[in-house]
């Protein structure tokens, strides 16, 4: 039996409230980035966004999130993600270090809408392995963005960020993907990040998604899961970077609604 799945579009009007949210998610980001030192703490990290938020009249989307697959609802505003971990780490108590690869991931709710968006970049002097993992993290990214055209599909989406990231010997988060972003922070459609063209979901006018390529240094796929139940890792222990915008489907092509 074919699961029926509800897809809501958003009207223009709505794309420009979400716009806004996403204004404040890419000002969080940005505080971040520039609080980023050796010796600052994730934490502080944490309360450098969270702040950000509260001066726009935004609120959390990560704080609290339990989705049914987690232990405990999420403590942290941030998800920052150091060296091997990939995705959703906590922030705590850890002082970065010169030239640890840190990726931010924020969502944050303004007027009932949601913005989401990720960064990575390296603190202080960088690895050139680095700055070339991040750099084709961003290309896959907006390799995504740019296919992301009415009368095209999720395939073609997948399609080009795969394109840029298979081809540069990268691995890619297994089992996770985008998704549709609007009144809540997680809706459908999920959006993979390999696809083939011309399949899957018809892209239409209103969709409104985040696409977020999550790229593996060492090749593979396989990922661990930290005893806190959130912290997602690279199998092999390789360095990750994730990067990530939500993007409207308009008439006249994707608009980012993340950007600053």
């Amino acid at each position: 039996m074919r699961r029926h799945v509800t897809i809501e579009l958003k009207s223009p009007g709505e794309i420009d409230a979400m716009r806004e949210a996403g204004r404040v998610v890419a000002r969080c980001l940005d505080a971040v980035r520039a609080a980023s030192a050796p010796g600052v703490t994730l934490k502080e990290l944490d309360t450098a966004a969270h702040d950000v938020m509260r001066a726009h009249g935004a609120t959390p989307a990560f704080l609290d999130y339990h989705p049914h697959f987690a232990p405990s609802p999420y403590p942290g505003v941030i998800c920052s993600s150091v060296n091997d971990a990939v995705v959703h780490a906590i922030p705590g108590d850890v002082a970065l270090a010169e030239g640890d690869l840190v990726s931010i991931d924020i969502g944050a709710f303004l007027d009932g809408w949601c913005g989401d968006a990720a960064i990575s970049y390296v603190v202080g002097d960088a690895d050139p392995a680095d700055l070339a993992l991040i750099e084709t993290t961003e290309r896959a990214l907006y390799a995504g963005i740019a296919a992301a055209r009415p009368g095209n599909t999720l395939g073609d989406i997948g399609a080009a960020v795969a394109g840029v990231a298979r081809p540069a010997g990268y691995g890619m988060l297994a089992d996770h993907g985008g998704h549709g972003v609007g009144r809540a922070m997680h809706e459908q459609p999920h959006v993979p990040n390999e696809g083939r063209p011309g399949k899957g979901l018809k892209l239409r006018p209103g969709l409104v998604i985040a696409i977020e390529p999550m790229l593996h240094a060492g090749g593979g796929d396989d990922y661990r899961h930290d005893p806190d139940g959130w912290t997602l890792r690279t199998a092999d222990g390789s360095r990750a970077a994730h990067a990530e915008h939500t993007i409207a489907i308009t008439p006249d092509g994707p608009r980012i609604l993340t950007e600053a």
